[in-house]
């Protein structure tokens, strides 16, 4: 079943190999048709299964990770899910002891790095076994069959696997932090520019954790602590355009209640709020990720947006 779910979750489009005529008969009822790409052509060619010294015992390859690109299709070729289309990377399949005649695992088992092939299964096998569900009544329409389309790469075991993915992580760390140094250059920038522009660069002050602030009217309170609540009244805008996104005023005027330091708010409000003495009104230019960063919200602030927000400590609970 958990074979099942992550094939299902994640598969890819090789159609023209299922044009190809002359599946072969396997236990329990599933027909296959195994190709290997020619050295010499580039072409697929068949592959007849238990072709001896070519085929790898498949006892010596459990415990060991087989990775492949799927697709699944009813039996009148509709495209259920195409694993490429998820993600680049091909979809780990770690190979178990034999599984049962007709089932997906008991399919995957016969694959060699390098193989495509196409399976087609009987839809009430399949589930009954792998899945241990009923058959969807749109699968039964569609002839009570899946045809399963496999591109395997790569035969791994488990040790490199696990090299793998820290290599992959690693990558996307790096790729991550290459991004975020590029987009912070973005808002340093944008940030400075208004400063300079509204003759604030010498009022301007920064957090440790990177939200600029320019009080305008400092309170005679307290600084708030973590934990405490405070209430602010607040007017946000898009630093780029001006545009405003909110506001205390469209919500009748009432102060905006929050715990600061519990990440109930955006980074650079319980930054911004924590060196503001009650009573203070103040500009906090946020940063975009201290603010909503790369997914924005909602359709008035877009992704990596630097947002400007005018604000006061009105009470501190």
């Amino acid at each position: 079943m958990r074979l099942f779910l992550t094939l299902l979750a994640t598969l890819i489009s090789v159609a023209a190999l299922a044009q190809t005529p002359g599946f072969e008969q396997l236990p329990g009822g599933t027909e296959a048709q195994v190709f290997r790409r020619e050295a010499a052509s580039g072409r697929y060619a068949p592959r007849p299964l238990a072709s001896g010294a070519t085929d790898a015992p498949y006892a010596s390859r459990v415990g060991q990770v087989l990775l492949v690109f799927v697709q699944y299709r009813t039996d009148r070729d509709s495209v259920l899910m195409d694993s490429r289309a998820q993600r680049p990377e091909p979809v780990p399949v770690l190979l178990g002891e034999r599984r049962p005649p007709g089932t997906i695992e008991a399919g995957m088992s016969l694959l060699l790095p390098g193989d495509s092939a196409v399976f087609r299964f009987n839809a009430d096998t399949v589930f009954a076994k792998s899945l241990r569900q009923p058959v969807p009544a749109f699968v039964r329409r569609a002839g009570n069959a899946l045809r399963l389309t496999v591109v395997a790469k790569q035969l791994l075991t488990t040790e490199q696997m696990q090299a793998r993915q820290q290599a992959l992580l690693a990558e996307q760390q790096r790729t991550l932090k290459a991004r975020a140094a590029k987009q912070s250059a973005k808002d340093n920038a944008l940030i400075q520019a208004y400063l300079k522009k509204n003759k604030l660069t010498l009022k301007a002050k920064k957090t440790l954790g990177g939200t600029w602030y320019v009080i305008t009217r400092r309170g005679t309170g307290a600084l708030p602590k973590k934990g405490q609540t405070v209430s602010v009244k607040y007017r946000g805008t898009l630093l780029a355009t001006g545009q405003e996104f909110d506001s205390s005023a469209k919500h009748g005027g009432t102060p905006f209640d929050f715990v600061l330091g519990q990440g109930q708010v955006i980074a650079g409000w319980d930054q911004g709020l924590a060196v503001l003495p009650k009573g203070s009104r103040a500009v906090l230019l946020v940063p975009s990720p201290l603010g909503y960063g790369e997914r924005g919200a909602g359709a008035d602030i877009p992704a990596n947006a630097v947002l400007r927000f005018e604000v006061e400590l009105v009470a501190v609970k």
